[in-house]
């Protein structure tokens, strides 16, 4: 495939889609190409990146709502509400070090792959804060769904079904997100766990006390593990509670608090996945299973040579290992026992291409993912293939 092309609006986009759809010739999608090591590689002639559709539309910090064109940096709308004390809910991540990239990731990739970071334990996952989207279909109609306010009922709720659909329903041109004031400080308490275990039973109780902890993660050093529990809000508060929460998990381990400027730099860290130190042909795989099966699965990335890396309370592993057909099936059939679903986040193209990188779909949801893909992209032009084989 040639160098994708960047259409300076949103007709032109719509030009190229419908050539494309008189071509028959499908589509890879792109904002900024920061992921394209994200699923599987897609098979596709054409190339289309939103890189030069950028710039705010719309920001109205006393309503908590700002709406940017798709491949507007992430970094430029995190600054843009940051000069008014807000922030991004989801706090997604940017992944440069996973995908070993300098490419900065476009607000309009954030929500098409509905990346979140630790916050969404507590706040919701992206797809949870997107108010209103504008796409453009397989027949390169434009169509927008949601809206611009918080109390919206403008028409079918297609803001969910395109977040996390990876560019293989439409070509998503504008989002409005909803955000939300940025604490005061933050604040993060440390306990010294003698096991994983005892680590996702600390996080699993500070997540359920009244303290308001909003992010929870465990990783194992060389003789311990660490768990890591969250506060932010007004000093005075974050101050109250932590003293709180500490007399409450005094029975798990050696504590150590870190104040605002380490605090935000480690869960900086874990969002990064930074944690894991990954190696440059080392696979990554994106775990989600019920917190309690977490230790379980971390010792079985540990016997096939693995490290893994717990968040979101022990919901979220990270696991990295060689990048094998055999480690993948190893990790995938373990996660499927627990009732949990297993990524291939970041591996080679001949892994990716070789195994699912995604669970496969039962019967029920092939027919209603057939019938989705059916209605906004018939011909299958956006990114054959990414998904599945």
């Amino acid at each position: 495939m040639s160098a994708p092309i960047a259409p300076a609006d949103e007709a032109g986009i719509i030009d190229l889609v419908q050539a494309a759809s008189a071509a028959r010739e499908p589509i890879a999608i792109e904002g900024q190409g920061s992921k394209r090591g994200l699923l599987r590689p897609v098979q596709a002639a054409r190339g289309l990146s939103t890189r030069a559709l950028t710039g705010i539309t719309l920001y109205r910090p006393a309503e908590l709502i700002i709406s940017a064109r798709a491949g507007t940096p992430l970094a430029e709308v995190e600054a843009v509400v940051a000069e008014k004390g807000q922030q991004l809910i989801a706090e997604p991540p940017y992944l440069g070090s996973v995908f070993g990239t300098s490419a900065p990731p476009s607000i309009g990739g954030v929500v098409a792959a509905n990346l979140s970071g630790p916050r969404r334990i507590t706040w919701g996952a992206t797809r949870d804060h997107v108010m209103g989207l504008r796409f453009i279909n397989g027949a390169g109609e434009v169509i927008r769904s949601g809206g611009r306010v918080l109390k919206n009922v403008t028409g079918l709720d297609l803001c969910k079904l395109l977040s996390g659909s990876y560019g293989t329903l439409g070509v998503i041109t504008e989002v409005t997100l909803k955000v939300l004031p940025a604490p005061e400080t933050s604040a993060t308490l440390f306990i010294e766990t003698r096991d994983l275990a005892s680590a996702v039973a600390a996080l699993s109780a500070g997540l359920g006390s009244p303290f308001g902890v909003s992010a929870a993660a465990a990783l194992s050093r060389s003789d311990h593990v660490v768990a890591a529990l969250r506060l932010e809000d007004f000093v005075a508060s974050v101050t109250y509670r932590m003293e709180k929460l500490r007399g409450m998990l005094d029975g798990y381990g050696a504590q150590r608090v870190a104040e605002d400027g380490e605090s935000r730099a480690f869960w900086r860290s874990v969002r990064e996945v930074e944690p894991l130190q990954l190696g440059v042909h080392e696979a990554l795989w994106r775990v989600s299973v019920r917190p309690s099966a977490g230790p379980g699965i971390a010792a079985m990335a540990g016997m096939i040579g693995g490290r893994s890396m717990l968040d979101w309370g022990g919901g979220l592993i990270w696991v990295a290992a060689a990048p094998s057909p055999a480690n993948h099936t190893t990790i995938t059939e373990a996660v499927r026992a627990q009732g949990g679903t297993a990524m291939l986040f970041r591996a080679p193209d001949s892994l990716r291409l070789s195994v699912p990188v995604l669970p496969e779909a039962n019967d029920a949801l092939y027919r209603i993912e057939k019938r989705v893909k059916d209605a906004l992209d018939p011909l299958g032009l956006f990114n054959p293939g990414h998904l599945r084989a």
